[in-house]
Parts: structure tokens; C-alpha cells; sequence
């Protein structure tokens, strides 16, 4: 198949479907990755009413945290092969049914032990799920326009944070933290229900054991090793900055809650609600950057400045607004600050996301995907830990928290520079497909 062919069935094929569909499918993507997040940022939710009740520390709490993160990040490399041993339907229905099943024995029997082991399979059951819901959404989506598709699937983590968990925190008040784990392994069940009914992958990405056949017709999209691709510059430093900011989120999805309430003297009630406020800021950002950012591609921008620089020089203001924040005492501005640097750090996952895409030809997506989030979970996997132990040998709780954060915010900028300086789509899908060439005619 000659490359304008291939370009041409695309179009028809995209043509014969409704945009509407493309979005709406994209939507329930979207609606899983918001219950993904959910079953994360619940420990955040119940964490001082299960630490009550179990008689933890604040390091325990912590190490559950971040050992979740390690499954998580060993879940990511497996994406690549789910993508190649199954659809997309079957690989997301089973993903999705696991993550309801790891969260329910904790309901049944309260023990550290058991708390650690569910969040252990959660992680392993969470980490191929990124990748896959992008290449989905990718799936119905020309690589030009992915960074509002993108900015959708990352806002899922402030979708949820701003509308599932203040229900989490009534729900946890009200009734008990069992029901909040409760509510959301039927909510997962509910999902996978209308997902079999509706799911149809796009024209632009295959997944399942057809798909590298497929995509091997197209000549303009040659298979190329793994290893050219991993040792591009804008991987290399685009994943040491997603990972320093992911180190951000797992704190806040782990921490944040308690540090409102411990920390800044608001109820559970309100520092369930609050939990919301950064995850405003940073999806008002998202979709900004995102939606603005497709539109200069459109007009000619390149991916550099759209994809890098522009999240690049957000994480930059983010660390710098947390650098102030162990001097402030006033508990609203604390908030304030927080969710602010929490924002402007938040644009990376979606524009990045969209760049590392950019560079692997389509059928290795769901594989590049796997390992970038894989490498970016290491942020979490070592964070929340650390901040436990942080926070339990300050002075007080607000204290360690506000240094937790401003460490947090400095690193990620130092990897920012880093993005700044090496970075580059454009140059690197070049040098990609040139070695590919160079192997082809070897």
C-alpha cells in the first residue's frame, strides 16, 4: 500500500464516521480516566479516618503511597503488549473490572497488610491503563490535532479530584470510608457495561494482533527499533520532567487532603472539598494551553514551541511559586499557592503526551506511551514516601508539608531547564524515521 493510498482510506474512513462519535467515544475515555483517578486519589480521601481506625503513621500512609506507584510504574511497561495481545475493548473491560476488584477486600478485612497488598494490585492494574486510554482516544484523532483530546484524558485527574472527590469526602463523613470504596468498584462496574455496548476503535491507530499487519502497509510508517526511539533527546528529558511533576500529583492525590486538615486546621470536610482547587486551576490550564496550542499547529507553530517550551516554562513558573510557600502562614493563601503552582505544572501531561506521540510511528503508540508513563510513575513511587517521612520529622505538619511542596516544585523546574535545552519533535521523528531508513536499506 502506497502512502497516499493509506492517507486516502484514513480519510474515507473518517469521513464515514460522525465527528460527534469521535468525540463521544473520546468522552468515555475520559469518564474511565476519571474513575482511574478516583481509585487513586481515595486513599487521599480516607487516609486520617483509616489511619484512626488502623493506628498508622503519616510514613505508613506515605509507604502504601508510593509502593502503589511501584506496581504502577512495572503495569506501564506491559501496555505494548496488552495492545498487541488484544483490542483496545477487551485490554480497557479488563482493566477496568480489576481496579474494582483490588479496591473491595480492604471493605471485608481492615489491616495495613491488606490496605498494602490492594493498593499493590491496584497499581499493577492502573499502570497499562494511561497508555491505552491514549491510544484510544489517539485512534479517532489526526496527530495534529491530539492536544485537546489529550488535555481531556489529563483533565480526568482534575475532573475527578473536582467533582468525585467532595462526594468521596460526604460519602467518608457520612457514612465510612468503607462505602467510598464501595461506590467506586460499582461505578467501574457501570462503565464497563456501556463500554462493551458503544466502543468502536478510529481509523488512525490498531490495536490487537491484526494491528502491526496493518500498519506495516503503511510505507510513510515504518517499524523502527524501540531502543532509537527511547534514546531521543525529547524522550529522555520529556519523561525526567512528566516524572518530577507526576512526583507532584501523587503527593497531592496522597497528601493534599491532609495537609489542608493536619496542616491548615480545615475540617475533613473541607479539606475534601478543597481537594478540588488545584485540580481547577490545572484543568482551566490544560484545556487552554491544549485548545490554543492546536490551533498555532494548525496555523503553522511548530510542536517545539506548542509541546515543549510552552508547558515547559509553566512547570518553571510552578517551581517558583512553590518556593515561597514554607514562609506563608496565612492557610487560605497556603491554599491559594498550592493550587496556582498545581496548575500551571498540570499543562506538561497532556502537551507532552502529545509530543512523544509525535515521534513513534502509530502503531508503536500504545508501546512509547507504556514506557514514557511507566518512567513518569517513578515521580510517584518515591513522593508520597518521602513527603511521610518529611512531615514526621518536621517541627509541625504544616511545616513539613510546605517543605515537601517547595522541594517538589524546585526539582521539577531544574528537569524543566532540562526539557528546554534538549527537546524537540520535529528533529527527533526525523532522525527516527531516518534510522529506520538507513536499517531498511542496510
Amino acid at each position: 500500500m502506497t502512502r497516499s493510498t493509506a492517507i486516502l482510506d484514513r480519510t474515507v474512513a473518517i469521513g464515514s464516521e460522525s465527528r460527534s462519535r469521535a468525540w463521544g467515544l473520546t468522552g468515555l475515555l475520559v469518564l474511565l480516566y476519571v474513575v482511574n483517578y478516583a481509585d487513586k486519589a481515595v486513599l487521599g480521601i480516607i487516609a486520617q479516618p483509616l489511619a484512626h481506625e488502623l493506628g498508622l503513621s503519616a510514613s505508613q500512609i506515605g509507604l502504601v503511597g508510593s509502593l502503589f506507584f511501584l506496581t504502577f510504574t512495572v503495569g506501564g511497561f506491559f501496555a505494548g503488549a496488552l495492545n498487541r495481545w488484544m483490542s483496545l475493548r477487551w485490554a480497557l473491560l479488563l482493566l477496568a473490572i480489576a481496579w474494582s476488584v483490588a479496591i473491595l477486600p480492604l471493605v471485608v478485612v481492615a489491616s495495613f497488610a491488606v490496605l498494602l497488598v490492594s493498593r499493590l494490585l491496584l497499581g499493577l492494574a492502573e499502570g497499562p491503563s494511561s497508555a491505552l486510554l491514549h491510544t484510544a482516544a489517539y485512534s479517532w484523532h489526526a496527530p495534529a490535532k491530539r492536544g485537546l483530546p489529550s488535555a481531556l484524558l489529563a483533565g480526568a485527574a482534575s475532573i475527578a479530584k473536582i467533582a468525585v472527590a467532595p462526594a468521596l469526602a460526604f460519602v467518608t463523613v457520612t457514612f465510612g470510608w468503607r462505602y467510598a470504596l464501595v461506590a467506586l468498584a460499582v461505578i467501574g462496574v457501570l462503565w464497563c457495561v456501556v463500554w462493551l455496548t458503544v466502543w468502536s476503535e478510529g481509523p488512525y491507530i490498531r490495536s490487537g494482533k491484526g494491528a502491526d499487519s496493518a500498519a506495516a502497509g503503511d510505507a510513510g510508517e515504518p517499524a523502527v527499533p524501540w531502543g532509537r526511539i527511547f534514546r531521543t533527546r525529547t524522550f529522555i528529558s520529556g519523561a525526567l520532567l512528566v516524572m518530577s511533576v507526576y512526583a507532584l500529583v501523587a503527593v497531592v492525590l496522597t497528601w493534599l487532603p491532609s495537609y489542608f486538615e493536619v496542616g491548615l486546621g480545615y475540617s475533613r470536610l473541607q479539606a475534601g472539598s478543597m481537594f478540588a482547587f488545584p485540580s481547577i486551576a490545572g484543568l482551566i490550564l490544560m484545556l487552554l494551553s491544549s485548545v490554543i496550542g492546536d490551533r498555532l499547529l494548525a496555523r503553522g507553530s511548530t510542536s517545539r514551541v506548542v509541546r515543549v517550551i510552552v508547558p515547559a516554562v509553566g512547570v518553571l513558573i510552578c517551581g517558583a511559586i512553590l518556593l515561597a510557600l514554607p514562609s506563608i502562614t496565612a492557610p487560605a493563601i497556603a491554599v491559594l499557592v498550592v493550587s496556582v503552582g498545581y496548575g500551571f505544572a498540570a499543562s506538561v501531561f497532556p502537551l507532552l503526551n502529545a509530543a512523544i506521540s509525535e515521534i513513534c510511528p502509530p502503531r508503536q503508540t500504545a508501546g512509547t506511551l507504556g514506557v514514557f508513563l511507566a518512567v513518569m510513575a517513578i515521580g510517584g513511587l518515591v513522593a508520597p514516601y518521602a513527603t511521610g517521612l518529611i512531615v514526621d520529622a518536621a517541627a509541625s505538619p504544616a511545616e513539613g508539608y510546605a517543605t515537601a511542596f517547595q522541594s517538589l516544585g524546585l526539582v521539577a523546574a531544574v528537569c524543566a531547564v532540562g526539557a528546554l535545552v534538549f527537546a524537540n519533535p520535529e528533529r527527533d521523528k526525523t532522525l527516527v524515521r531516518g534510522d529506520a531508513a538507513d536499517i531498511g536499506t542496510n
